[in-house]
């Protein structure tokens, strides 16, 4: 079982994650300096985010997670709809997660590209191996990560705050404030997580206290650590770089500090990437167990056990992936915007269903309830990416109308063998059957 501490090390992982190591650096870009209020609005906006699915996880503690707060809100297809997103989306965000850790890897051994996708499969390799035993496991791995993180950030910021300077703030706004909208739609990433940690509420020793507790450590460790990375990042390097951390390192420590490093990189990935590959496979053990997914995937969906079929799908289409970056050379960028198009649609149905869910006049509620604007502001702000959720939101609807068991696909069933037999009644009835109901009533009417 969970503990407060490992949940909010796994909270920790799954937030905070890649996107401390280029995010600040790709921000600035974008807006320069006044991509610290891009950084101040998602803070703000994630903390009701991030409660909303605490209170969720609290009051209704399933491996389902948000596909079972939509599916108790608005029924079973809605449900598929949110696990197959969510589900589908963690293999294939795998990739530019491994890339961003695997990209410092290769900056110290050399080898370029090739590293950095060996570096990748590794990872991949290395938290299907974490979560094979079980997600007591994976909490314990979690907690260290996540301390040696927390410790290794700090030593950065520390260290190079005293090389700060203010005119590195100046202008502060060079592209424009308009530009802050771009930048909040490119530090989305740095903030998807919230939801993975929901179908764990379950395994918590006692979901309805420990939830909450762990989620607003997580808040706060979180924000404080973006916020003060991305200021230091901003104070201290006079231009945007791709790998802020890698330089405040360099400041604080000397060049020597580029395998130091890379081990930070690493760290932060195969946190984000252990806590979402646990909370994949734990949702489609449940999606298998609910008839959502065949029922192959359920192995394995109790509190407590082992999900490694589940476990095994995820890993083995997030090495599809890899293998098909491999061969195209397609990079990073579109992987992780198409994996923020599907989380933030997750969050639209996961808030929906919480402002329906959750007790009327409540507090919970009415943070969900604004939480919901703010995401549905994300929403018009990801743009054509969305469309990949859309068809595996098809697929989802198609799978629950045509598999043998789920409740629609026997229902379709039904209908198709009732019509079929009507079709083959029809076919044997002698050519005078449709003419006898006229023929009778006009004899009725006769004199």
């Amino acid at each position: 079982m969970l503990t407060v501490k490992q949940g909010a090390a796994l909270s920790v992982g799954a937030v905070l994650g890649t996107g401390v190591i280029a995010l600040p650096g790709l921000a600035a870009q974008v807006a320069g300096p006044a991509a610290l209020v891009a950084w101040l609005v998602l803070i703000v906006l994630s903390a009701p985010l991030a409660l909303t699915f605490a209170a969720l996880g609290a009051r209704f503690p399933d491996a389902g997670g948000v596909a079972t707060y939509v599916g108790r809100a608005f029924g079973p297809r809605a449900a598929a709809v949110v696990g197959w997103t969510f589900y589908f989306a963690v293999p294939v965000g795998a990739l530019p997660a491994a890339t961003f850790g695997g990209a410092y890897v290769s900056a110290v051994l050399g080898g370029g590209h090739r590293t950095t996708l060996l570096t990748a499969a590794a990872l991949v390799a290395l938290v299907t191996a974490a979560n094979l035993g079980g997600v007591r496991l994976s909490g314990r791995v979690q907690l260290g990560l996540a301390a040696a993180l927390v410790a290794l950030l700090l030593a950065a910021i520390v260290t190079a705050l005293p090389h700060a300077d203010p005119a590195n703030l100046r202008p502060f706004a060079p592209h424009g404030w308009r530009a802050i909208g771009p930048a909040i739609a490119v530090l989305v990433w740095g903030f998807a997580g919230w939801e993975a940690l929901t179908s764990l509420a379950a395994d918590y020793r006692n979901p309805r206290r420990d939830v909450p507790r762990a989620t607003w450590i997580a808040v706060g460790v979180v924000g404080l650590l973006y916020l003060a990375v991305a200021a230091t990042s901003q104070l201290v390097l006079a231009e945007p770089s791709t790998a802020p951390l890698a330089d405040l390192l360099a400041i604080g420590f000397g060049p020597g500090a580029r395998a130091l490093t890379a081990v930070v990189a690493l760290l932060l990935t195969a946190g984000a990437m252990n806590a979402y590959f646990a909370g994949a496979a734990r949702l489609g053990a449940a999606l298998g167990r609910d008839g959502a997914l065949p029922g192959w995937f359920a192995r394995g969906s109790g509190a407590g056990q082992v999900p490694r079929r589940s476990l095994a799908v995820v890993a083995g289409l997030a090495a599809a992936t890899l293998a098909v970056a491999a061969a195209t050379g397609l990079g990073p960028r579109p992987l992780m915007l198409l994996t923020t198009g599907s989380f933030v649609v997750v969050y639209v149905l996961g808030t929906a269903a919480a402002v329906r869910l959750l007790p009327r006049g409540s507090w919970a509620r009415r943070t969900a309830g604004f939480a919901l604007l703010s995401v549905l502001g994300l929403l018009a702000l990801t743009g054509w990416y969305v469309l990949w959720t859309a068809l595996v939101a098809a697929a989802a609807l198609a799978y629950q109308r045509l598999a043998p068991g789920t409740p629609a696909g026997r229902r379709y069933r039904l209908r198709s063998s009732t019509m079929c037999m009507a079709a083959s009644s029809a076919e044997a009835a002698p050519p005078s059957m449709p003419t006898s109901e006229p023929i009778s009533s006009f004899s009725s009417s006769s004199p």
